[in-house]
This record gives C-alpha cells, structure tokens and sequence, in this order.
C-alpha cells in the first residue's frame, strides 16, 4: 500500500470512528406522528409573559449584596409575596440554542445539535410556541427564528436587533435588554391605535417572549462577579418590573395573566458555558400570576447544596424543576397542547388549582409521554426481525392499557392523589422505555466500531514491523490462499450487509459494521508475518519482550491519566528531566544534557498553573512580546557574523519583517486591551494588524533558508507573533519554553544515535532541509525509536494541556480573541480558538520532523508507532464515554474522545504540514536579487 494510500484510509477510518460516537451515544431523540395531548378542564390563565434572562446563574439572582440587599429587589419581593421560585438544572451542552429548545418545546436536544450550528434548525419541532394562539417575540437574532420556523402557520412574530449588537467590547450590553423592553412598550402602545393587533391580543392562549442577552454578553465580556454583569441584573429586575405593571394595566388588572422568569444556562466564573458545571446548570425559576401557587412556608427543607442559607430563603419552599418541565408548566397555565416531542414532568407543586385540575393536566402529561413510546416503539419494531426483537418488558400492550384504564377510574371516584402518583409512574416507565428504544442498537454499534479500532492497530503494527524492521524474514505468500481468503471475507461482508437491508437500517450502520470486514482481511492476510514474529520473539528474548511491552503499557496509562489530571504531565516531564542520567548520555554531552534538563523542569511549571483566562494578565504578555524581540534581535546579529556562504540579504529582510510583526503584535496586544477596559471597542487598526499578522505567518517561514535551526527558529517567529494576539496570560511564554526544549530534543535525540552506535553525527548547524530526503540513507527501526515515538506524542499531548486547556468545552476564554474580532460570531471565534490551540502543535510537529531527517528514518516509520499509541489511547476513551451520571461527566468524557481523536487525525495533517515548512522554500522573484548585489 503506498503511502498517499495509507495515510487516505488512515484518515477515513479515523473520522468514522470520530463521528460513531455521536451516532452510537448522541442521536437525536425526535419522533413523529404523534397526537396533540390537552386538558379538558379551562386553564387559569389566559395569557403567559416569559422572559429568559440569557446566561444568568441561579446564585447571581438570587444572593444578597454585600449590605444585605437583594440583587434584583422587585423579583426578591415577588418570590417572597406572589410566586413561587426553585431552581431550574439545565443539561450539557449548556448553550443558549438546546436551553431555549428544553425550555419551549420541552426535550433536551442531542449534543450533535451543537456541531449543527446555533441558529437553523437541525430538526423540526414542535413548541409551546407553534401551540398557542399567537406568540410575540423580542431579542436576538440567533434564538428567535427558529422557534417562528418551526411553526406552522402565521401565528409567531419575531422583532429582533441586529446581529452586529452583539460586541463583547461595546460600551454596555445592558442597552440589548433595553432596546427589548422599550420595543415591548412601544407595540402595547401602538395596540391601542390598531384594533386588530388589540383584538389579537386580547384573544386566548396569548404568548408574549423577551429574550434578553444582555447579561450574558457582559458576563462573556467581563465575567459575572464584574461590576457590569450585576448592574444589567439590576436593570432586568427594573425592566420586568415595568413591563409587568404595564401589561396588568393593559388588561384591566384581570389577573388572568401569568409570568414565568427564568434563564437557559448559567455561566463559569471566568465567562463561559457550554460544559456542565453547577454555575453553568443552574438556573433561576420564578413563576407567579394567574393559576401560579403563593409562596408557601416551612420550617425547614433539605437540599444538598447550602443555598438556602447563603440566599436567606430557608423558610420559603424551593420548588426544583429540570428545565424540560418549564413547557409543560406554560402549556397548563394556558391551556394549550402539550409540544408533541416534550419530556418534561409537570411540576404540581408550581399551580394554584383544583386537585380535579391538577389530575387531569397530569394524566394528560402522561398520555402525551407515552403517545411518543408507542411511536418508537412501533418504529423500532419495524426495522428488526421479529425473532430478534426484544420489547420493553414493563410497559407492553396490556400494562399500558392497565393503567390509562386504573387512572381514568380514580379520577372518576375523585381519588386524585393515586391518580397523580399513578400518572408519575407512568412517565417514569415511558422516558425509560424512551430510552431503552433510543439506545437499542448501541451494544452492536459499539462492538463493531471496537474491532474495527483494534484491526486497525493490528494492522499498523503488521505494517510497521514488516516494512520497517528486520524481525520477520519475506515470507512467499500463497496466492490459492490468497483467493480463498478474499472470498470468504467477501461473503462475510454480503452476509452483514444482507442482514442490515432486511432491517431497512440507516447507511451509517452499514458504514460501521462493513469497516471491520476489509480491515481484518489486511490483518488476516499477514498471517506468516505474525506467525515468524511469535517464533523470533518466542526464542531467546521472552523476558525482554515482556519487558518492554509494560513500559510501553505504562507510557500509555500516564498519557491516558494526564487528561483527567494535568498535574501527570508535570511527573512525565520530571521523569524526561533524568533521561540523560538514566541513559548515560550526559557523560558524552554535558552541556546539551543540562539545557535539557533545564527546560523540562521549567515546562513542568506549566501543567501547574491554573486554567487560561481565569485571571487575565496582559502585562505579562507584553513582556513576553519583547524577550521575544530581543532573543530574536540576538539571533539576528550571530546571523550577520556567521560565515557568507550561508547567508544572503534576503533572509536577513525576512527575519527582519519577522522581528518587526512581533514588534507590532506586542503594540496591538497591549492597546486593544487598554480600549476595552475603557469600553471604546476594538480599533479598526488593530484589527487590521491582527488579521495581516496571522495571514503573514503563514507564508513567512518558507521565504527563510532551509538550514535546520534557521528554518525552526523562523516558524517559531512567525507562530509566536499570531500567538501573542491570541493570548491573555501566563500562556503566551509556553510556545517560547517548549520550542526551547524542541531544539535541546533534536540535540539530544543526536547523542542518543552515536550512544546506541546506530549512526554517524551529521552536523545539524549546517543540516538542510531540503536535501534530507535522500532514500540511501534511511536506517531500520531500532527499539530507541519508540521512546522517539513516545516523546512526541507526550509532547503533543503536554502542548494543548501545558497551556491551561481542560479537556472540557468550557475552558475556552473568548477574551482571547479580541485582538481580532468582539462580535459574538461563534464559527469565527472557534476557529482563532483552535489555531491557538495548533499553534503549539505545529511547532512540536516541525520539532518532531527534525528529529525524523536527522536521526534517518522515513518519515513515515516514526509516525506509524505515533499512530498505534495515540490508536491505543483512542481505544481507551472509547470505552470511557458515557451518557448518563452527572452532566459533567458525560461533558467531560465526549470532549476527551473527540480530543483524541481529533489529535490522532491532526497528528496525520500535522505530518504534512511540518513537512512543508521544513522543506519547502518559496523563492522570491529574481528581480530583487540585482539590486542587492
């Protein structure tokens, strides 16, 4: 197989098994062809006013200042008067698009949603929205549509601001809020002059919705315990206050209106949400108006949590919802249909109403749950053999009909308690037997996609120890065998591919299960090879041989660890710290061994630090900028000094633009940050800068010579100036210390070639790139080469967590992007978030290709040994992954499979990448070449 080839199905093979896991664990629940569920009794209210307050925690509202007074005084007054209040606990992924979705349409939406953009619609849906009579909407750009889209008909009306409003660096997004409720007043107004908007309004099953995001772009732009994020809760509190009193007197006081307070997730400490951490799921709930329950007294209540306390709020009960029971809560209180997809449990405890009421608006609950069971199920039966079909024990045909039947007798004798509690465990069964459908196929998925990894680790190291090494002799293959074989794994295929027609299964099933057939055909087909490697490892070296494949099993285990704990980086490179002891190597090479030693101990500093973002310090980075400046000035001048033969005056231009940009970048850095903190925006010429900046780095390096250090040191100045806009702390003299010891690394990986006598010492100052490809030279793999291996990716894996990333989706801090753009465009900032997250990767990986050309070895060799180890640790997380426990787990270990992943498909690219940086070289036009003469 050649290696275009092989590095193809690589990567294909890759992104099936990256993409499995949202087929395998994250599907999206919807079903459809259900029957609308509704109440038969008359609701209490005739319209419902929602506001959700974007990114407010449950804590921010609800505590008290430091003198003892509350946050938001008007809706403190409510909650201990009027209404009744709890906390509503959201679900990952905490993003505005699924909290909004949980809250009007009542399902939590499959964590893919989230790779499907913000603002289309990846399914359709069914809202409390698209029930009602008509709904009017005011906010943002991104949430608003997609709830009108959904809706059948013409009957949900969105006004909405532009989407340029949304600036993390503009004066204050309080006015976002503002511009809201002034629009809300504005239109009550006009109503009075257009008698058929006043009609309208004056209808039944009327929904009114203020989104407000003010609070959460200040809390991305200055963090919640900012000054800024709590004057914004202050003017909410203001705002509802004004349009409650203005809709009360719009009616006429009828008291037929309800108000339901809440937000769609919380937010970290250090601004920003998407994981699941409590101060991203929780968040307030505080309902009152027409049919909503007063606020009710108790001596005392448990929770597991100490809020109460520190909120002063012991006495009054709280009353916890999931955010999907929101919906169902909106659709009784004005009785509309129950949104079709909705899981949501109705939360009695929140209405004022009749017991007779609250039976039915719970059994109807039931019904509607259990309408969406009957569906799967009926689906999923269509699509399995009969005799391989397992049903839902607990809530087969009969059972259903037993209980619908036993319900609807209680509320005839008018024994509501048993009914309510009967309908409970109805939903209970449902959501289970929900579940157990939506997850029916995953133990078969997941074994598939399970042999196929380990083939496919088989299979590299066949490739590795064929090609590469001398363990195993040529052995002739038998080509009756070989025709034999491939038709039995032919008819293998047919035969799964013929089971999964019958069964109508969708094509990525077909994808998953087929994967496995040709990729243990390969393996199959190396039979002799695996049989001469088991005699020749066999003999004499068993001891060794076991030996070395527990270090190896080690190796693995402290870089699986390291994503759970940052600090095993620190003990790993400690460990590097006395490679040179261990080996001996710093007998032959003192000096090279000590700068080794050196700048371990100081990247071991790194996976100690806190988190990036949490504490900006900008200080820090300029003073980055300039050692940066004067490293670079220094190199500059042993390049003037160096012999001529080496030089000419076209690299000293280009190391001199290069010096000049981190000159600029350091500039920019320093004023974009002063503008913001004085709230004039971005300037437009910074921005200009920062873009320039990052499209020159790019191209920089490959107008240098391709002479080793010149070459790496040219990268690392050019990457450096892009990472210093990007950067907000501490993080921005990680790239210096680690290319440091880059270039200690491709020093000591030469000792280490004339210490195991494998080579001679090529002298790497006047080593070049772009004659190191010749074929002649390339050496066999020895066993030193997978501690090569090994190095590299500790390296990689040391690069994106050495520089204050958790494996987690929060621990990005939009702050970083700034110097570029500070209107929220969520494609944009991802992807400056993820350059400078390459960034560091880029600069191992040319470290890495060094290490390759000098120490002779194809470059491919070297990678495929990566290849298995990063394979082994995808396998690892593979089985790690989960969907149920604590939001945060579930959170934690999707982003720790998708990380490994992704890095095993970048680690391919990367490869590339390094190779042309190193050796590629762009020649500047000839003309300039006269004038320098």
């Amino acid at each position: 197989m050649g290696i275009p080839v092989f590095i193809l199905a690589g990567l294909l093979v890759h992104c099936v098994f990256l993409v499995s896991i949202f087929d395998i664990y994250f599907s999206s629940p919807l079903v459809h062809g259900m029957t609308p569920q509704q109440t038969p009794l008359p609701p209490p209210a005739k319209r419902l006013v929602l506001f959700v307050a974007d990114g407010l925690r449950a804590d921010s509202l609800y505590e008290l200042n430091s003198n003892n007074t509350p946050q938001a005084p008007y809706l403190r007054g409510i909650l201990e008067n009027n209404g009744s209040w709890g906390i509503s606990h959201t679900r990952v992924p905490t993003e505005s698009r699924p909290g909004h979705v949980a809250l009007i349409a009542g399902f939590y939406e499959d964590v893919s949603a989230v790779a499907k953009g913000w603002k289309e619609n990846p399914v359709e849906f069914d809202s409390v929205f698209n029930e009602s009579k008509y709904t009017w909407s005011w906010g943002s750009p991104d949430i608003l549509p997609m709830f009108a889209k959904g809706a059948t008909g013409d009957h949900v009306y969105t006004f909405c601001y532009a989407a340029e409003s949304e600036d993390f660096g503009a004066q204050d997004a309080a006015k976002l809020d503002m511009w809201v409720f002034d629009r809300v007043k504005s239109f009550f107004n006009s109503s009075r002059s257009n008698q058929t908007l006043f009609s309208a309004l004056n209808e039944e099953k009327v929904v009114l919705f203020l989104h407000l995001l003010g609070i959460d772009t200040n809390g991305h732009a200055h963090r919640p315990n900012s000054r800024e994020y709590k004057e914004n809760i202050k003017k909410v509190d203001e705002g509802v206050k004004e349009i409650a009193s203005m809709i009360d007197n719009f009616y006429g006081n009828d008291g037929k209106t309800a108000f339901i307070l809440t937000s769609d997730h919380g937010m970290t400490d250090w601004g920003s949400h998407g994981a699941g951490h409590p101060s991203e799921t929780l968040t307030p709930l505080i309902v009152w108006g027409a049919g909503v329950n007063y606020p009710q007294k108790v001596t005392s209540q448990f929770f597991e949590d100490n809020f109460l306390k520190e909120w002063k709020l012991e006495n009054l009960k709280r009353l916890d919802v999931n955010q999907a029971d929101i919906a169902p809560l909106m659709a009784s209180l004005i009785g509309v249909p129950f949104p079709l997809n909705s899981v949501g449990t109705l939360p009695l405890e929140y209405l004022n109403n009749s017991a007779h009421f609250k039976a039915e608006s719970m059994f109807t609950n039931a019904v509607q749950i259990l309408e969406q069971f009957k569906v799967k199920m009926s689906q999923k039966k269509e699509t399995t053999l009969s005799f391989l079909f397992t049903p839902f024990k607990p809530l087969s045909d009969s059972e259903q009909i037993n209980f619908l039947k036993k319900t609807r007798l209680y509320i005839q004798q008018q024994k509501y308690d048993e009914a309510v509690s009967l309908c409970k465990t109805l939903i209970n069964l449902a959501l289970e037997g929900l579940s157990y459908y939506h997850t029916y196929d995953r133990l078969f998925l997941g074994l598939s996609i399970a042999m196929g990894f380990v083939g496919w680790t088989t299979y590299v190291i066949l490739v590795i120890i064929k090609t590469h090494t001398n363990l195993t002799k040529t052995v002739q293959t038998n080509n009756k065998e070989s025709t034999v074989l491939f038709y039995s794994f032919a008819f293998v295929g047919m035969i799964i591919a013929f089971f999964l027609l019958i069964q109508t299964c969708p094509w990525t099933y077909y994808v998953y299960c087929l994967l496995p057939v040709p990729v243990w055909y390969a393996v199959v087909r190396e039979l002799p090879v695996i049989q001469d490697l088991a005699t020749n490892l066999m003999s004499p070296h068993i001891g060794q041989s076991i030996g070395f494949l527990l270090v190896c099993t080690l190796g693995i285990e402290i870089l699986v660890f390291s994503f759970f704990y940052r600090s095993t980086l620190t003990i790993g490179l400690l460990v590097f710290a006395g490679w040179p002891v261990i080996t001996q190597l710093w007998v032959q090479a003192k000096t090279t061994a000590l700068i080794w030693t050196l700048l371990c101990v100081l990247l071991a500093i790194f996976p100690l630090m806190p988190v990036v973002g949490r504490e900006p310090n900008i200080p820090l980075v300029i003073a980055t900028g300039l050692l940066t400046f004067l490293i670079s000035c220094f190199s500059l001048s042993s390049l003037c000094k160096s012999e001529n033969k080496y030089r000419n005056n076209e690299d000293l231009k280009v190391r001199f633009y290069q010096m000049l940009s981190i000159a600029l970048s350091t500039y920019v850095v320093s004023s974009t940050h002063d503008s913001l903190k004085n709230k004039q925006g971005l300037p437009v010429l910074n921005q200009i800068i920062s873009w320039m900046t990052l499209v020159s780095s790019s191209v920089l390096p490959l107008l240098s010579p391709t002479f080793l250090f010149q070459r790496l040191f040219s990268i690392l100045l050019s990457l450096m100036s892009t990472y210093l806009l990007l950067s907000t702390g501490y993080e921005a003299l990680f790239p210096l210390v680690l290319s440091g010891l880059m270039f200690a690394w491709i020093n000591m990986e030469q000792e280490a070639l004339q210490h195991y006598g494998l080579s001679f010492k090529p002298k790497l100052a006047v080593f070049n790139f772009a004659y190191a490809t010749d074929i002649t030279q390339f050496r066999q793999l020895h066993l030193d080469d997978v501690r090569r291996s090994f190095f590299f990716v500790f390296f990689i894996v040391t690069a994106f967590f050495g520089t204050g990333n958790i494996a987690s989706v929060n621990s990005f801090d939009p702050a970083s992007v700034y110097c570029f753009l500070t209107v929220f465009s969520p494609f944009m900032m991802g992807g400056l978030l993820v350059l400078k997250v390459v960034i560091p990767f880029v600069l191992v990986s040319c470290a890495f290709e060094a290490v390759q050309v000098t120490t002779q070895l194809s470059s491919k060799s070297l990678f495929l040994i990566v290849l298995v180890i990063s394979d082994i640790m995808a396998l690892h997380f593979f089985f790690l992954v989960k969907d149920y426990g604590s939001w945060l787990d579930i959170g934690t270990s999707i982003s720790h499979y998708v990380l490994v992943m992704s890095l095993t498909i970048f680690m391919m690219l990367m490869n590339g990448l390094a190779q042309l940086l190193t050796a590629k070289r762009l020649e500047l036009p000839r003309r300039t070449k006269h004038h320098s003469t």
